[in-house]
């Protein structure tokens, strides 16, 4: 049997520039066609626009001082400025720094401090976050960060009048200093112990992998993508904005934080082709009540991913949304992000049941965790992957950087994963959430997939919890269907014969929400947490780790 490794496909050729550069070669191509829409904000512009308005920004960061490698912190939800900055940084060599909408004062401080933020680019406020005094409150500790800049007030006109100061000409010089190999954004991984990390990658790495994301979807410059995603992370900024300034593309963006309401009004008025969204949008846009009313005649594809992709949630989403050709991708952050990803033309088996094949110019392998030896087809173990969509490494953390890439440019992933004959890849889940129970291996992924199964039950989390006799046991975390109703016993008895006896819930919760990251990643850890607490196992966790 052949060991589990593929090198990717190569019938996409990569580019070989900056993303100012091929913005650029968008503009000059179709200027004349629709970039970009902000439903929220009125906001509707060609390419020509578009690129009018980037170059404005950009000037106007020059003209406040922003060198080449300098940091400039963005920190908001999905609003249009928050796509200019990332266009505007990359015309002048800046390296964006993406903080999460959600930090608050500690967390915020240390992506400043730690990315050394000479800029930041904020709100004052939104919805419950008060961005300004937040930003009062840390600001003294913080000499690097010199400038900072409220885009929901008139400092964004005066950003734009600045950059009337800097010519043309400046702004060409700057940008041919340029090289696809700099640094240009850092991303903060949301880790599930001590501070975030944060990935540095660039205008090579992103440009290419968000080239690949779309060729997989083909993407077109008649397709309309509704991003709803949050801009802050690869999924928005790489996968969405990224991909659609190559192609010519629409970017179509409904809301400035995940409402799925105002996603299918966006998708139904804007004629989208093509709509983004993690498993959970995804459920709470097929739970919506009038779901059925909405015209969604015009979806084509899009991509599910951020998170393992639930079958019968993607089985829905082929024929409920009509996304006929819809895609599954797999990456982290620190591969900019896709590592894998199905294509439009895949099975529809193999889009429900994988993440996919190796993206081209891509190798990926699967590795037994304990020996780093590549395992055979078909057996579980660490994805691993490399090539150029590997981040340069963690912002001044060599030793971090070291620990997740291995001296051959291997990145490990922590995620277990098996691949078959023919390339694709599954992931059955994260090598710390994998539950052990009286010695038995047990993945969680296996059990949720076959909860989903139940009419009822309309999202589904399983975690391990500390366990006096057999280490751990199962616990299942249920979001019930509208209207629907189901007791624990008759869970458990739907179970049974079903699943081996030991992979059966021990501890159900029915729940109307799991606790989430911004980017919609369920929080297994702070599930774990509660459940100790609510279920009084702390004797028993307190065994555990002895």
């Amino acid at each position: 049997m052949a060991a589990a490794r593929a090198l990717g496909r190569t019938d996409v050729e990569l580019l070989e520039q900056t993303i100012g550069d091929n913005l650029t070669e968008t503009v000059a191509r179709h200027g004349d066609r629709e970039a970009f829409v902000v439903t929220h904000q009125g906001i509707r512009q060609t390419w020509a626009e578009f690129g009018t308005t980037v170059d404005r920004v950009a000037k106007g960061l020059m003209a406040r001082g922003i060198a080449k490698g300098d940091r400039v912190g963005m920190w908001s939800p999905n609003f249009a400025e928050w796509t200019y900055i990332q266009y505007a940084t990359a015309r002048i060599g800046a390296i964006q720094v993406n903080i999460n909408p959600a930090y608050r004062t500690n967390e915020l401080e240390y992506a400043l401090r730690q990315s050394g933020c000479r800029m930041l680019v904020t709100r004052t406020e939104f919805l419950t976050s008060a961005y300004r005094e937040m930003v009062d409150e840390v600001r003294p500790a913080l000499p690097e960060l010199t400038d900072v800049l409220y885009f929901d007030t008139a400092d964004w006109n005066d950003l734009l009048a600045a950059g009337d100061s800097v010519g043309d000409d400046e702004l060409a010089e700057r940008a041919a200093t340029l090289r696809p190999e700099d640094p240009i954004n850092i991303q903060y991984t949301s880790g599930t112990t001590g501070f975030p990390k944060g990935a540095t990658l660039s205008h090579r790495s992103i440009l290419n992998d968000a080239l690949l994301c779309g060729a997989a979807q083909g993407f077109s410059l008649d397709d309309r993508l509704c991003i709803p995603v949050p801009f802050y992370h690869c999924f928005g900024m790489v996968m969405g904005n990224l991909a659609c300034s190559i192609y010519g593309a629409t970017m179509v963006v409904p809301c400035p934080s995940f409402d799925p309401g105002a996603v299918l009004q966006a998708v139904q008025d804007e004629r989208c082709t093509a709509l983004y969204g993690v498993p959970t949008m995804f459920v709470a846009e097929l739970g919506h009540e009038d779901l059925a009313s909405f015209d969604l005649s015009t979806l084509r594809t899009g991509v599910m991913a951020g998170s393992p992709c639930p079958i019968e949630v993607m089985r829905k989403v082929i024929d409920q949304m009509n996304m006929s050709e819809v895609t599954i991708a797999y990456g982290m952050t620190e591969t900019s992000p896709v590592s894998t990803q199905t294509i439009a033309t895949d099975s529809v088996e193999h889009r429900v049941t994988t993440v996919g094949r190796v993206l081209p110019h891509v190798e990926s392998k699967i590795i037994d965790p304990e020996t780093g030896e590549t395992v055979q087809r078909g057996v579980g173990g660490e994805y691993c992957t490399r090539g150029f969509h590997v981040m340069l490494g963690y912002w001044e953390d060599p030793e971090k950087t070291a620990e997740a890439i291995d001296d051959d440019g291997w990145m490990h992933s922590g995620d277990l994963a098996v691949m078959d004959d023919d390339g694709y890849v599954n992931i059955v889940g994260r090598i710390k959430d994998m539950v052990i129970r009286g010695g038995e291996n047990i993945y969680p992924r296996e059990i949720e997939e076959f909860l989903y199964t139940h009419p009822a039950i309309a999202d589904a989390q399983v975690i391990g919890v500390p366990d006096e006799r057999f280490g751990e046991e199962i616990m299942a975390w249920v979001q019930l269907a509208p209207d629907a109703q189901l007791t624990e016993d008759e869970l458990k008895e739907f179970c049974r014969g079903k699943i081996a006896h030991f992979k059966i819930p021990r501890y159900v919760h029915f729940t109307t929400e799991f606790p989430m990251t911004v980017t919609g990643k369920v929080r297994k850890v702070e599930m774990r947490e509660k459940a100790i607490a609510d279920l009084g196992l702390q004797s028993a966790a307190a065994t555990e780790t002895a």
